[in-house]
């Protein structure tokens, strides 16, 4: 099928074949990283709450973490790209799409409580730093349809108890990102800092919050993804095994 001269198709990790919005946001080490956080339940259902191109959901379908992921985006012409991403690479049968506000979002409407909800939310208030042209980058980018307290309202909604929240966000915003969970009933239990190297100040938080759990969180050790210009070792085992290593799992 020919692309729209908007698009662009590109082969990621995991061998997928991944079409985007050349105006759009571009996949990255942020979404890698955050489908490689997220637990594996393999009989379990999970919800992708702004799933943009829905990367993050096919490398988790991919990797057979989930029974079914359900893909939530507000954009219609997104929610297209994601049913034709998920067909390209075989995956429609482990993941749907609900074109849907996350703020509206209800347990009806993802047809029962979620195993397991994961994010990566805009990371900018709406109308910080400079507007992008392309509406579709800045909805991406900045919270114009919700910010990350509705996220976190959202993943409590139709989150099960006990079940598990896992998003990325900017360290800058870690206490804003603390607050909206524990606000909404998720206690955060696992967070790792990233680092780009150890010269650098963090670039990226991972974290994990359960429903309904007490409090206690474990802070993992930093992840550093390059050395000497190479990349470390526990950056090599994420992208070869699709996983943080076990030091990174709460004990």
């Amino acid at each position: 099928m020919e692309l729209e001269r908007d698009e662009k198709t590109e082969q990621i990790n995991e061998r997928l074949s991944l079409t985007s919005k050349v105006k759009g946001l571009t996949f990255g080490t942020d979404a890698y990283l955050l489908s490689a956080y997220v637990r594996r339940k393999a009989k379990g259902t999970a919800v992708d709450l702004g799933a943009g191109t829905g990367v993050i959901s096919m490398l988790c379908a991919s990797r057979g973490s989930f029974a079914h992921i359900r893909c939530v985006e507000i954009q219609k012409e997104f929610c297209d790209l994601i049913t034709r991403n998920a067909a390209e690479n075989g995956l429609s049968d482990k993941m749907d799409v609900i074109c849907r506000d996350v703020r509206e979002l209800t347990v009806s409407d993802i047809g029962g409580e979620a195993d397991a909800v994961f994010s990566n939310p805009p990371y900018m208030r709406a109308g910080s730093g400079f507007a992008n042209d392309a509406k579709e980058k800045d909805i991406a980018r900045r919270e114009v349809f919700g910010g990350i307290s509705d996220f976190c309202q959202a993943a409590a909604r139709i989150l099960r108890f006990g079940g598990l929240f896992t998003v990325v966000f900017r360290p800058d915003r870690v206490s804003e990102l603390l607050c909206a969970m524990t606000a909404a009933g998720l206690e955060p239990k696992r967070m790792t800092m990233v680092y780009a190297t150890t010269s650098h100040v963090p670039c990226l938080v991972l974290c994990e919050a359960k429903k309904g759990a007490s409090p206690g969180l474990f802070m993992t050790k930093p992840l550093i993804l390059t050395e000497s210009g190479r990349n470390t070792a526990d950056t090599d085992y994420i992208y070869e095994n699709g996983a943080f290593h076990e030091q990174y799992q709460k004990p």
